[in-house]
């Protein structure tokens, strides 16, 4: 069966700095997609953010881009095996430079944390009881 993949693009304004804080957050570089423009950000099998030096996502898109910092353009929530992996994941970006975003959600059968990156994109982390979601 074909695995549909994610590429999530965002714009970043220093490409080692960005990429220096993803490899501390545990994830890989694909070298054959990166260069000094472009990082890609292995997250998981079908899913890659793919981090552009601004002026290298602006011969994408013909809009404004946005400030990540000021304006939210994109909320990337991604899912944990436990609550101790949300946790060990968000307590590895606020020491690698990310700042914490929103409180910690517990709803008992679901529990996460946000961090938002070096250049303020917001990443959710979320771990859900599987109990609860098979009903």
């Amino acid at each position: 069966m074909y695995q549909q993949m994610i590429f999530v693009n965002l714009p970043v304004n220093d490409i080692d700095a960005s990429r220096t804080f993803f490899t501390e957050l545990g994830y890989s570089i694909n070298a054959q997609f990166s260069d000094e423009t472009t990082a890609s950000v292995v997250i998981s099998d079908t899913i890659v953010v793919m981090l552009l030096a601004r002026e290298k996502y602006a011969e994408f898109t013909k809009k404004e881009i946005a400030d990540a910092t000021k304006t939210s353009e994109v909320l990337i929530a991604l899912s944990a095996e436990s609550r101790e992996k949300v946790d060990e994941l968000v307590d590895k970006a606020l020491a690698a430079g990310g700042t914490a975003a929103g409180e910690t959600q517990d709803l008992g059968f679901m529990y996460g944390r946000s961090f938002d990156d070096l250049d303020g994109h917001t990443f959710e982390v979320v771990w859900m009881d599987p109990a609860a979601v098979e009903g």
